[in-house]
């Protein structure tokens, strides 16, 4: 059974899904997905690295300072002393001289200067025990903003340092956001060629291949590019020569079967002449079983191409010649929807296809209704009848050749079984596809969806 499609319209994911599904944008999302992923974390472990080396850089040079500053009051006469540590203060550097340490160790932020202290009892051994306090002010120890470095003089005496953290400013981002949508605007444009590169062969298969399904010509591909790409136009070309040698005996080969098939039965209806009813009415039905038999069989064998060109038809045409012929017959099929629906195909193919799906609606029910409606590009021919219906676990069945649902062998009902493989084998051969179906209230439902465009390959 060909697979059944959904009637409501695609929705927003679907739609989004369907955006992505070629080779080309597939790839673009991955790359850009990918270098974004990349960029991201390589700048996030760049401005670690950076902060610690400018956090460190920092320290270094602010205690270089703090060791200038403790030399020069120390050379001093006390009294000298306060008024050259003013001298010496400047931007977040406070610097005072007293009899006493006004640091008190701790604090809120007592962490952001334990790199400073390293570095200062390394550059001041003598201050490695009880010379060095680094911390809050003894007046404003629940000021976190505000750091105090008291260092002991040889007279025990202190030089008393207030360092204020300079404000962090945030690091400007139009140079990250430039130099990401650069990086990305270079990886599609470096995307989109590559794959257009790689692709361009496989839209050359893919034309080749519908070429060869519409005119059944073999139109070698070129065997250049890329070695795969040669190995694979060779594999193509050789595979279009055994194809259409194969359609060519096939073709041979039914002609000369119908032929074969076909003449005994002619001598037969000759020689049966001579006898006499009712003997010679049922051997005539026999025959013209065998001769409806052989033309379906033959048909599906045939497949849904035989030699009809691709030309526009207009499928609405077909219904209303296929609804008049059974009016005729005493059977009124209702026929609804739009008034035209014109596609690309071939018009007895579809003829073919359509009276099947009619015929089998009428064999079984009282009242057919068929309708066309559009849905974006195609078509939707439904074909619905009050009979029986076919039970859903029949439907597989149903689809098969030489396959009768009807219990009876009547021919007149139950037919050879190839009515609906051979409409399927046509609508699938135009690009579209068949679906049975309950009908609401009781019945069967046939579904028929067709591209506006025709056959795609």
């Amino acid at each position: 059974m060909s697979p059944a499609f959904d009637p409501r319209p695609p929705t927003r994911l679907a739609a989004l899904v369907a955006r992505f599904d070629s080779l080309t944008a597939r790839t673009v999302l991955v790359v850009l997905l990918g270098i974004g992923v990349v960029h991201l974390v390589s700048l996030w472990t760049y401005q670690i690295s950076l902060d610690r080396e400018v956090a460190l850089s920092s320290d270094a040079r602010l205690a270089d300072r703090l060791l200038a500053i403790k030399r020069a009051v120390m050379r001093v006469p006390p009294t000298e002393r306060e008024a050259v540590a003013h001298d010496l203060s400047g931007g977040p550097v406070d610097a005072h001289w007293s009899l006493t340490e006004h640091a008190m160790s701790g604090g809120g932020d007592a962490s952001r200067w334990e790199n400073l202290g390293r570095r200062l009892r390394e550059v001041l051994p003598e201050l490695a025990e009880d010379g060095l306090v680094i911390g809050a002010h003894r007046r404003g120890a629940d000021d976190p903003h505000l750091a105090l470095v008291s260092m002991r003089l040889p007279d025990q005496s202190w030089v008393n340092v207030g360092l204020v953290a300079p404000p962090v400013r945030a690091a400007g981002s139009h140079g990250t956001l430039l130099s990401t949508s650069l990086m990305a605007l270079g990886a599609l444009l470096v995307s989109v060629l590559l794959v257009g590169w790689l692709t361009r062969p496989l839209s050359l298969f893919a034309d080749a291949a519908k070429g060869f399904y519409r005119t059944r010509s073999v139109t070698p591909l070129p065997e250049s590019g890329p070695r795969e790409v040669r190995d694979l136009a060779a594999a193509f070309n050789d595979m279009q020569k055994r194809i259409a040698s194969l359609i060519d005996d096939r073709t041979q080969a039914l002609a000369a079967v119908s032929h074969d098939l076909k003449t005994p039965i002619t001598r037969l209806r000759f020689r049966i002449e001579d006898l006499t009813d009712p003997t010679r009415a049922a051997i005539a039905a026999d025959l013209d079983d065998m001769e409806r038999m052989i033309d379906q069989t033959l048909a599906y064998l045939r497949g849904e191409r035989a030699d009809e060109e691709i030309r526009s038809v207009d499928l609405v045409a077909i219904l209303q010649t296929i609804a008049d012929d059974f009016t005729d017959r005493g059977r009124p099929i209702e026929l609804g929807g739009l008034p035209s629906a014109v596609i690309a195909g071939r018009h007895l193919a579809l003829k073919r296809a359509f009276g099947n799906l009619v015929e089998n609606a009428v064999k079984y029910a009282g009242s057919v209704e068929v309708a066309v409606a559009r849905e974006g590009d195609r078509f939707l021919v439904s074909i619905r009848d009050d009979g029986p219906g076919i039970a859903p676990a029949d439907v597989d069945r149903a689809m098969a050749p030489f396959v009768r649902l009807e219990p009876s062998r009547n021919q007149s009902t139950g037919g050879f079984g190839l009515g609906l493989p051979i409409a399927r084998a046509i609508v699938e051969g135009h690009g579209g596809m068949l679906s049975l179906g309950e009908r609401p209230g009781g019945g069967l439902a046939v579904t028929v969806a067709l591209p506006e465009g025709g056959p795609r390959g």
